[in-house]
């Protein structure tokens, strides 16, 4: 198992290429499976947007490095459609209040010890008075945004299933198997195909109207004198094509400026909630947002007005 701590902050590298790809920077977490999904990465274009790695994709996590196959195993936001939903959820465990079923809290998450398949092993507590504890997966009912919900006694859930079986006992079924060999009854239907004798299309050759398609073409005879008054078709032609052409330029132009506003909006998701790690102002000396307040959408406006959101997108956490 490896404690989050011990995962971010490294370089993640390319054992093919040879190469550092970026540092790993936030865990992105399936709440409902109770695993970690794919690990962010911050990189020298990190202002193009967020990119991240498959959990599966990584080969080790090492006390230097995490090590993964080649550059190919890095998505881009707009690659990564599976965990875009995850992306908005931005559910992080640390830092939420762990409380019991019954009400009560018995601190905050300050730590997850993750297995090698990236499934959550247990979670470590720090309660009000500084002293930790451990819960394991099986004690926890519910990954959530602000709380995580803790059972306790979770680990006798698995207690009761072994009574199941018990209960299993009565094995009649296979008497109503019988009662599936009537199915043979729908054999009888085949005889029924031979009706179907479809054997009349002969009749189609009957309907040979060839002959009057051969005195087609002696209309079309006087119809090559069409072509001495067809010059002006040429020009016909021309207009046509030019129309395409004219209009290509500007469908690529809507269909760029579509990926662009769709990017932006995806970045402006994944910014929001996050907290700011220093002040950022104007220049006039206005300040958009003090470090640690949170980033909003007003926070994320002012920003974009003041050409302040590269900036602000390089001090967030």
């Amino acid at each position: 198992m490896k404690k989050s701590v011990e995962i971010l902050g490294l370089p993640v590298i390319s054992i093919t290429e040879g190469r550092e790809l970026g540092m790993s920077k936030t865990l992105l977490i399936d709440a409902k499976n109770g695993l970690v999904a794919a690990i962010t990465i911050e990189d020298e274009d990190w202002y193009r947007g967020v990119k991240l790695i498959p959990y599966e994709s990584v080969i080790a996590i090492g006390d230097d490095a995490v090590t993964v196959t080649n550059s190919e195993n890095i998505l881009k936001l707009d690659d990564a459609g599976d965990y875009e939903t995850l992306l908005d959820e931005n559910i992080r465990v640390i830092g939420t209040k762990a409380i019991t079923k019954s009400g009560t809290i018995q601190g905050n998450i300050t730590e997850l010890f993750i297995g090698d398949d990236g499934k959550i092993e247990k979670c470590e507590i720090t309660a009000p008075d500084g002293t930790s504890s451990e819960v394991t997966s099986d004690q926890i009912s519910i990954f959530g945004k602000q709380v995580t919900v803790i059972d306790p006694n979770g680990e006798k859930k698995n207690e009761p299933v072994s009574a199941a079986p018990k209960a299993a006992a009565p094995a009649p079924a296979p008497a109503a198997a019988p009662k599936a060999e009537e199915a043979p009854k729908a054999e009888e239907k085949p005889a029924e195909a031979p009706k179907a004798e479809e054997p009349k299309a002969p009749t189609a050759p009957k309907a040979e109207p060839a002959p009057a398609v051969k005195e087609e073409p002696k209309k079309e005879a006087p119809k090559a004198e069409e072509p001495k008054t067809a010059p002006a078709k040429p020009a016909a032609p021309a207009p046509k094509k030019e129309a395409p052409k004219a209009a290509a330029p500007a469908a690529d132009a809507a269909k760029q400026a579509a990926a662009d506003k769709a990017t932006e909006e995806r970045h402006r998701r994944f910014l929001l909630g996050k907290k700011a790690t220093r002040d950022i102002k104007m220049d006039n000396g206005i300040v958009i947002v003090q470090a640690g307040q949170d980033i909003t959408e007003e926070v994320l406006q002012k920003a974009k007005l003041a050409n302040k959101f590269i900036e602000l997108s390089m001090n967030v956490r």
